[in-house]
């Protein structure tokens, strides 16, 4: 994407490796080519704009890092107003913008719970307000002492039908609101996560619009305690959101501002069930959960084009013709960094999928069809689990990949993992998940047999008589490049782990005890299940009419890489299964030694397809034309820390050190320590220091324990 205006490029001669359309790739990764024209236009607009600027963000003080924050959104809002974008538009340019802020949860979940939870008439009140940000909302579920548990919040809405309002109230410490991005200091509005009450009875958790503050002063209303919670990990990172703590003391909002559109509280106080189904509300969450497995690619995409790019760079050892071997060509490297490679790539093929999945749940759910929920919902919710722990410490693999100078803040590896992590607990903690999975897997061994048939991912399921007898029919190397020995290798895998974790079930007298002795077994079992998914996704994908000369074959390769790489990183569970003999997984490792080989000319290209700018990659390692060293200098002396030769400090902590009587008697002490004198020489040299010197150094116990 970047042009070099007369510049050299380092990575020229990769380039020209390529054995694929470059350009057809970049398509394939946009999802089309629409797509790829939004995106590589917003990314070319943020970059050339001076507002936008980024390379100063992890030395930036708080509180200068919040108002620089504050001042991007703004210019990204005039710029949205002025060019008139289009909705697609204008999420592809805050995207590219990289920096979070409190828009993210204004149009990522505020936006879509009252698209969601509200009736046709408080969209119509509400949602004019949210798109021309009159209103500035954030979503406050999580609570100090409860997160994944949304049953055991403690925030209470209790109504009053003597004036038809709720009160809503935090009645414990534990109960505050804590967390929610753009809480902390700017959301004008929230969706409350509470406990409903009428007449002393509880109706379950649901939300409610309430306002914080006021839209003239922005002062917290009455009632009202708000604030932020505090420095997050890492240097910029999530430190631009503004994550706050929230209290109500019987704060009174009107009826109507509870979400009623699949329960109803009336005048009266009677609480009534609408006639939409409450699954409904699930689709919010297919939503949610699709977009974060979507911005799982993008992040992992990130850190592997840096690391690749850089390992292409950089030389270490060996010689030929006289210069050192690229790092990339070491297979212990390869080993590393192409399976990453390859994992981005998967991951982006089954995040375009679930966008698929999220559109055709909507619309089996509006026509009352809610045969594919549940399935939808474990789907969502493992897909979440695994691609946000595997891209978190993903990333920071690409961080050792790039060796020292990966620690470096300018490589943008550490920011960019702080940025990220939390993905693997927001919107539910990633092992709670795979348990919520496990489940449904057990729902669905437990119907094997009784005509009911699996569907969706889980229609493997229905073949599990002859998945449980299979064997492997590999024989040499190649065989493993068939789709289909993969896919009944990982079919098989996943049926007898979950069967398996069904009978050890069923000797448990209490089943939720099973379930809690076994959890982490069964949290194996979701794990073989969504890794199951995402391959079978990459071969569906493959089976498709792909265009581009060469493209499908590079997929054909980074597929391979994927399946084998995780088969031999779990290769316990394929061997105990008896899905696969030693003799196999050894054929296995043999190919992937080769489809590395196959990769390696194609590397850069195939960073190069995510069409990423040097401002959205924030890396000086990751720089498209390779003139990392140059850089990476320029870059330490723009640090604050260097404008002065002598550091604050050094004349009232240092000098005095070094200027202090007696310290050159003490070098003696160390020097004669670490010779060859005998014990008793020493004694006498150090007692004769003491008694000529008298020096305050060397009078203290504790300083001359070392004599």
């Amino acid at each position: 994407m970047e042009d070099l205006e007369g510049g050299v490029d380092y990575l020229a001669d990769e380039r020209k490796k390529a054995q694929f359309d470059v350009n057809a790739m970049k398509i394939l990764w946009a999802g089309n080519q629409h797509r790829f024209q939004i995106a590589d236009r917003m990314a070319r607009l943020v970059a050339s704009d001076p507002e936008f600027k980024k390379d100063d963000r992890v030395r930036l003080e708080r509180k200068e890092l919040f108002k620089n924050t504050l001042r991007k959104a703004n210019h990204a809002w005039k710029r949205i107003i002025e060019l008139k974008l289009t909705e697609e538009e204008a999420s592809q340019l805050r995207f590219f913008v990289d920096e979070p802020a409190y828009t993210d949860l204004h149009w990522g979940m505020f936006v879509p719970a009252i698209k969601g939870q509200g009736t046709e008439e408080q969209q119509r009140k509400w949602l004019p307000l949210a798109y021309r940000m009159q209103i500035i909302g954030c979503y406050a579920q999580t609570e100090l002492g409860h997160g994944s548990n949304v049953q055991g919040l403690e925030t209470t809405a209790t109504f009053d039908p003597e004036t038809d309002e709720f009160v809503i109230h935090s009645p414990t410490l534990t109960s505050s609101k804590w967390w929610p991005g753009g809480l902390g200091k700017i959301s004008t509005h929230a969706v409350v996560y509470a406990r409903l009450m009428t007449d002393g009875k509880e109706h379950g958790v649901h939300g409610f619009i309430v306002q914080l503050r006021s839209l003239e002063d922005h002062l917290p209303l009455p009632g009202i305690t708000v604030g932020d919670i505090g420095m997050k990990f890492g240097n910029g990172a999530y430190n631009t959101m503004d994550n706050g703590v929230l209290r109500f003391d019987k704060v009174r909002i009107p009826r109507d501002q509870m979400l009623m559109r699949v329960l109803q509280v009336t005048r009266e106080g009677d609480v009534v069930k609408s006639d939409v189904p409450r699954q409904l509300i699930y689709g919010t969450m297919v939503y949610v959960r699709q977009t974060i497995v979507y911005d799982a690619s993008r992040a992992l995409s990130k850190a592997v084009c840096i690391a690749t790019r850089y390992s292409a760079v950089r030389r270490q050892f060996g010689s030929e013709n006289g210069r050192e071997t690229q790092v990339i060509d070491y297979k212990t490297q390869q080993s590393r960094l192409f399976p990453l490679l390859a994992t981005a790539y998967a991951f982006r093929i089954v995040g375009d999928w679930l966008k698929w999945l999220y559109n055709d749940v909507t619309e089996r759910l509006q026509a009352n069809d809610f045969s594919t929920l549940p399935e939808a919902h474990a789907c969502t919710a493992g897909l979440k689990s695994l691609t946000t722990s595997v891209t978190a410490d993903a990333i920071e693999e690409c961080r050792k990949l790039c060796g020292g100078h990966g620690y470096l803040c300018s490589s943008g590896l550490p920011e960019l993992f702080a940025v990220y992590v939390p993905a693997c607990t927001y919107e539910g903690d990633n092992v709670v998940l795979l348990l919520q999975v496990a489940r449904i897997l057990m729902k669905t061994v437990s119907q094997l047999g009784s005509g009911k048939l699996p569907v969706g991912t889980m229609e493997y399921m229905g073949r599990a008589e002859h998945l449980l007898q299979s064997q492997c029919s590999a024989q040499k190397a190649e065989d493993w490049l068939n789709p289909d020995v993969v896919l009944e290798a990982f079919e098989a895998r996943s049926v007898r782990m979950s069967v398996a974790c069904a009978k050890n079930l069923s000797q448990y007298s209490n089943p939720e005890e099973g379930f809690l002795e076994l959890s982490a077994d069964l949290v194996g079992a979701s794990v073989a299940h969504c890794q199951l998914i995402v391959v079978s996704k990459f071969i569906e994908k493959l089976k498709q009419d792909i265009t581009g000369e060469g493209v499908k074959e590079q997929l054909q390769a980074l597929c391979g890489i994927y399946a084998l790489s995780i088969l031999g990183k779990h290769l316990g569970d394929f061997l105990s299964t008896g899905c696969i003999k030693p003799k196999q997984a050894s054929l296995a490792n043999d190919l992937l030694r080769s489809l590395f080989s196959k990769v390696r000319p194609n590397a850069i290209a195939l960073v190069d397809a995510f069409n990423y700018t040097d401002h959205f990659l924030g890396s000086v390692l990751g720089r498209y034309d390779g003139n990392v060293y140059p850089k990476l200098y320029e870059e330490a002396w723009k640090d604050p820390f260097n404008e002065s030769a002598v550091p604050e400090g050094f004349h009232e902590y240092v000098r005095p050190i070094l200027k202090r009587q007696g310290n050159a008697m003490l070098h003696y002490v160390v020097a004669a320590f670490y010779s060859s004198q005998p014990v008793i020489e020493l004694a006498s040299l150090y007692t004769t220091i003491i008694e000529q010197h008298q020096s305050p150094l060397l009078q203290d116990d504790e300083q001359c324990s070392l004599g």
